[in-house]
């Protein structure tokens, strides 16, 4: 699932005053959802298919079906329609799971009313990846491939490039197109190529195409220049990434309409960029009136991410009387995805972190971590894993993956950025690849929760691990936290070998609050034997504490109040 928000527009509809409430409840949360009225309930169905991105009906099945049969028409445009029974127990994706995001709509019904989602899209419910909820266009025999995916049908996986997929089942295998078999084939290609009956092509985001224009130029005029080039060269439009241009076209209606009408993104380059980039066929007419000896050709080669060296100019400038284009093709780029697993509870994993370990066909992690996610990757998915103390080891192995052009996860704890793989596997990654951070709930954050509020004002985080970092500068560190009044969370605060470090600490942030500052120990938080400890600066004793613990330290106006850590924020104004 990729759990995105709810559809824009969303209709409710019901016949009963059960439904009625359940919609309420909808409503309430979803401020683009409301319900639709009509003479009757066939009649406000048929309005809100018609009005909606998508449509919850609290009726029975069986009648939205009727109502619905003589009105379908393609799945890709379609409103999703997910059916809800009286007593609100299951949420059934009926129509539009993948295109229309009927899948993720009834996972968040189901959220919001306690129901049981019911998706009985085949690729969800085996967790194999459905061909179109890859994010690119797919083409072709989509259906045949799928099924053949799903029954172990011997699969050819012929791909131009080699593009990030997310993991696919041993039966999908990459071949060289030059074979020949009668079997399913699944291609990734911007190139057009001939369709069958067992052939499914996936567009890849690989052609940019850089337009220049004169002002006023007509849509019309870029469109068909655009769709004639391409077609020329043997190349998709399913797989344009984006339109590129100058800074000064940003606002030409020509080619904004155009960007539109193909519904992908206007990237603009400042003529200063734009004239660094070595092109064929430089005008310096052009030069004069823009600044740059090249629109189309420079912007194509730029693409969105200004990376010149990672594309191929496929067709050189070619003009019209207001327009130019012409079209590059980038090389694809390795993804790693670094995951916050959150602190340890499955319901504290974010619903795009569980998207991003999908969407990898390799996870590099450490060994307990992957265990606690080995229920949600996809089959085929390939593992890395390793023990404690392997940290630059396994942020080197993902890195590496990614410049090979895979898909990759890093999982850490936490935030990945808080004490966890983020930092080290940024120090080896560069230009090469892209890279996307998942936020995730810290142990902090988890512990805060568990102790009241502690964490409602100003805050430092601190390890108290001099491993890697010198206790001189560990101890400068907390002192700066102690005379800046700061509530302080220490991360790695206690071990077997490192046993006076959480007391040296204390003593430092005694020396300027209060003996009677509250502090919370916090072990396991969200993990099977979670427990809380309170005790102040004086009464801790730092043998409740080990490495699967934070401890909280109030500031000096952190109080207790009915057993709960609270640190005033202060929103009374002060005189």
């Amino acid at each position: 699932m990729n759990h995105q928000n709810p559809p824009a527009r969303i209709g409710l509809v019901a016949a009963t005053a059960a439904g009625r409430r359940h919609a309420d409840t909808l409503a309430t949360a979803w401020p683009h959802a409301r319900l639709v009225e009509g003479e009757s309930a066939a009649d406000a169905l048929r309005s809100a298919w018609a009005e909606c991105d998508a449509v919850v009906a609290f009726l029975a099945t069986g009648a939205v079906v009727r109502i619905l049969a003589p009105l379908l028409g393609d799945k890709r445009t379609d409103p999703a329609v997910v059916v809800v029974d009286e007593a609100a127990r299951h949420a059934v994706a009926l129509l539009g799971g993948h295109a229309g995001g009927g899948n993720d709509l009834a996972e968040q019904v189901g959220a919001m009313l306690d129901a049981r989602p019911v998706i009985t899209t085949a690729t969800d419910a085996v967790g194999l990846p459905g061909l179109d909820t890859l994010g690119w266009p797919v083409q072709g025999a989509v259906a045949a491939v799928s099924r053949a995916i799903l029954d172990g049908e011997p699969v050819r996986l012929i791909a131009d490039a080699d593009w990030p997929l997310p993991a696919l089942p041993p039966n999908v295998r990459t071949t060289d197109e030059d074979a020949v078999d009668d079997g399913y084939r699944l291609l990734v290609t911007d190139r057009v190529v001939p369709l069958d009956e067992r052939t499914a092509v996936l567009r890849p985001p690989s052609l940019v195409a850089g337009v220049g224009a004169s002002r006023g130029v007509p849509a019309a005029e870029v469109g068909e220049l655009l769709h004639r080039v391409l077609a020329e060269a043997g190349l998709d439009p399913a797989s344009l990434r984006c339109l590129a241009t100058a800074d000064v076209k940003a606002d030409e209606a020509g080619i904004v309409s155009t960007a539109d009408a193909l519904g992908v993104p206007l990237v603009t380059w400042p003529a200063t960029r734009l004239a660094t980039v070595d092109v064929p066929h430089p005008s310096e007419v052009v030069r004069a009136a823009v600044g740059t000896p090249s629109v189309a050709e420079a912007a194509a080669l730029l693409g969105p991410a200004g990376r010149p060296d990672d594309a191929t100019l496929l067709v050189g400038k070619t003009a019209t009387a207001m327009a130019t284009v012409a079209v590059a093709r980038h090389a694809p780029r390795g993804r790693l995805a670094v995951v916050g697993l959150g602190p340890g509870a499955a319901d504290l994993r974010t619903p795009r972190a569980v998207a991003e370990l999908r969407r990898a066909a390799v996870v590099v992690g450490l060994d307990q971590y992957l265990e606690q996610v080995r229920d949600v990757l996809r089959p085929g998915t390939r593992v890395l894993s390793s023990g404690l103390g392997a940290e630059e080891e396994r942020a080197r192995a993902a890195v590496a993956e990614a410049v090979a052009g895979r898909a990759v996860a890093l999982v850490g704890s936490g935030d990945a950025g808080v004490y966890a793989m983020a930092s080290p596997a940024l120090e080896y990654a560069d230009e090469r690849i892209d890279v996307v951070g998942v936020p995730g709930v810290t142990a902090a954050l988890a512990a805060g929760a568990l102790l009241g509020a502690p964490l409602g004002h100003d805050h430092a985080y601190l390890s108290l691990s001099d491993l890697h970092t010198p206790w001189e500068v560990i101890e400068r560190r907390v002192t700066a936290a102690a005379e800046g009044d700061f509530v302080t969370v220490f991360y790695n605060p206690r071990s077997r070998a490192r046993d006076w470090q959480l007391g040296k600490a204390l003593g430092i942030l005694a020396a300027h609050r209060p003996p009677d500052t509250p502090v919370g120990v916090v072990r396991n938080a969200s993990r099977p034997g979670e427990r809380l400890h309170l005790a102040t600066l004086t009464t801790l004793d730092p043998t409740v504490v080990d490495m699967y613990s934070v401890v909280v330290v109030g500031n000096s106006d952190t109080r207790l109040v009915a057993g709960r850590m609270v640190t005033p924020r202060g929103y009374r104004w002060r005189s």
